[in-house]
């Protein structure tokens, strides 16, 4: 199982949509599960997709590898965070 945390106007796509509530979808993890096939399968068009994705805490792109029993957090286009730089996201590293 697989928990994804949405922000902002990503909201939308969870049962949950409240500001003062947690806006999480439960996904199944299946094989070769990335960021951005998560973000397939919820049905979030990547345009809508910010720079400021994470892993189990980890600065990560839609192209990082997410395993059973991960968090992912995904933030919109429009909540983009102002250090973003100190962060690799290919490597994942702070």
């Amino acid at each position: 199982m697989i928990d994804v945390h949405l922000y902002g106007k990503l909201r939308r796509f969870c049962a949950k949509r409240a500001a003062n509530e947690d806006s999480v979808v439960h996904l199944l993890h299946e094989e070769d599960d990335t960021v951005g096939s998560i973000a397939d399968r919820i049905g979030i068009p990547r345009e809508e997709i910010g720079s400021n994705l994470f892993v189990d805490g980890r600065y990560a792109n839609v192209e990082t590898p997410v395993s059973d029993g991960a968090r992912v957090g995904l933030f919109p286009d429009d909540m983009q965070l102002l250090y973003k730089w100190y962060f690799d996201p290919k490597a994942g590293k702070t």
